[in-house]
């Protein structure tokens, strides 16, 4: 019998499993669909105002923005603890994805960290416990509830907040597979389940679409070059989509024409510009920092080295991450007015994961001798490529950003004024939380 291998891409917050298998034609065709929250819509406040008397129906407002609220904090109300291991992740994916390069680049730690876990349904023996450990998980119990209560902390389609997180599995129509790992990827990640033959262009069609439905198109080109050889037998996707408004909009008259140094050399770009923004400004040894809020979202936190001081020193600084993380009290921290000038920018980051995630101890997946699948599939298997893709983009409105993960079988500050300048004018480091303070994205500006 072949030998069988995993590939693995990734775009946006999406992650790909892929595995090997040959036989005949028949037409790609959806197995299962996945089954998402009932969420009611955020109420617009115009609808209950009556055009002719200009009352506002309080009441009728109340009813339906009581339902929002159940919903949404249906989803938000997850057991005590289900953020444990998060924070230590997110510190190795940064530092294992972000630093050593003087380009642009992006992770989005929950979709990494959500993709892994996936794949840990389909392992066993070594293989799984290299993952757990790497996930911060003692048992497949603790992951299966931490990952589901992360994916329900962090849904939202309702018209105020969009993080749409959504899974898939890729099978191949001749694949002899078992149902009990498939049955858990779709409880706990929510994961849809299609069936074709791999190399029909067809099929690689319906997961290009699949791919860009549920990120709303922004990682097109990169879900553009995505295919499915005849040699894999399965393909994974997880995918994830935010968008989010600032909760006080920058102005585009305010904006100015400021000279960004780049690693390269010194460009003139585009910077928003907000005067006497009140809020907390944060520093530590290396760095300073501030947070903007987002509408019924979390927040982006931008930080600033200091002068001479490199992104790759911040992203390894604990500093940064007891910032990050929402249970820790900063004594470092000021209240004051803040101008705040922070470039517009639009980048995108794709990477193989597979060296990363060796150094962190994620090896034998890679190993055809070695790696475990038997609660999938008897056929040997392993994964030759991991691949991670994000794009992040921020203006005068707000937030959008998305990811997608890939696996195919076959990864000393000034202290503050009562009033100071903001200025993101040289390599900066970004992160966006959720509600829960998860980072959802995380990424080093080096050219806007």
């Amino acid at each position: 019998m072949p030998k069988r291998f995993l590939r693995i891409p990734a775009f946006l917050t999406a992650c790909l499993l892929g595995f090997t298998g040959c036989g005949a034609s028949m037409a790609p065709s959806q197995i299962t669909a996945a089954v998402y929250p009932e969420m009611a819509a955020y109420p617009n406040e115009q609808e209950f105002i009556d055009p002719v008397s200009g009352v506002f129906d309080d009441e009728g407002f109340s009813a339906v923005y009581d339902a929002w609220r159940n919903d949404r904090q249906a989803l938000r109300n997850q057991p005590e603890g289900y953020t444990d291991g998060t924070a230590v992740f997110t510190r190795l994916t940064a530092e294992a994805f972000l630093t050593g390069t003087d380009k642009n680049a992006a992770v989005s730690p929950l979709n990494v960290y959500l993709a892994l876990g996936m794949l840990t349904e389909v392992t066993d023996g070594e293989s799984r416990e290299q993952l757990l450990n790497l996930l911060q998980a003692d048992s497949m119990e603790t992951l299966r509830n931490r990952a589901g209560s992360l994916w329900n902390a962090n849904y939202s389609r309702d018209g105020a907040l969009t993080s749409v997180l959504a899974s898939s599995l890729w099978l191949d129509e001749d694949l002899s597979y078992k149902p009990e790992p498939l049955e858990k990827l779709a409880n706990v990640y929510h994961a849809s389940a299609f069936q074709g033959q791999m190399g029909d262009p067809a099929y690689d069609a319906m997961l290009r679409e699949w791919i860009n439905e549920q990120t709303g198109g922004l990682l097109e080109e990169a879900a553009g070059n995505l295919a499915m050889t005849p040699e894999t037998i399965l393909a994974l996707a997880t995918t994830v989509y935010y968008q989010a408004k600032w909760d006080k909009e920058f102005q585009e008259e305010n904006n100015t024409e400021r000279i960004f140094h780049t690693p390269a050399g010194d460009v003139t770009h585009t910077f928003m510009h907000q005067t006497d923004v009140y809020g907390t400004y944060y520093w530590s040894e290396n760095f300073s920092a501030v947070a903007r809020r987002l509408e019924e979202g979390g927040q982006m936190w931008f930080v600033l080295p200091d002068e001479g001081v490199s992104t790759d020193t911040v992203l390894t600084d604990d500093s940064l991450y007891n910032l990050l993380d929402p249970t820790y009290e900063c004594e470092d921290q000021k209240t004051l007015r803040v101008n705040q000038y922070i470039p517009k920018f639009d980048i995108s980051s794709d990477a193989d994961l597979i060296n990363g995630l060796q150094t962190l101890g994620v090896t034998d997946v890679f190993d055809m001798a070695e790696a475990d699948f038997s609660p999938l599939t008897d056929l040997p298997a392993a994964i030759s490529q991991v691949k991670h893709a994000v794009r992040v983009a921020i203006d005068e409105e707000g937030v959008t950003a998305a990811a997608f993960t890939a696996m195919m079988m076959m990864g000393a500050a000034r202290p503050p004024q009562e009033e100071m300048d903001f200025i993101l004018d040289r390599p900066f480091v970004f992160a966006i939380t959720g509600t829960d303070g998860v980072v959802l994205f995380m990424g080093v500006v080096n050219q806007p």
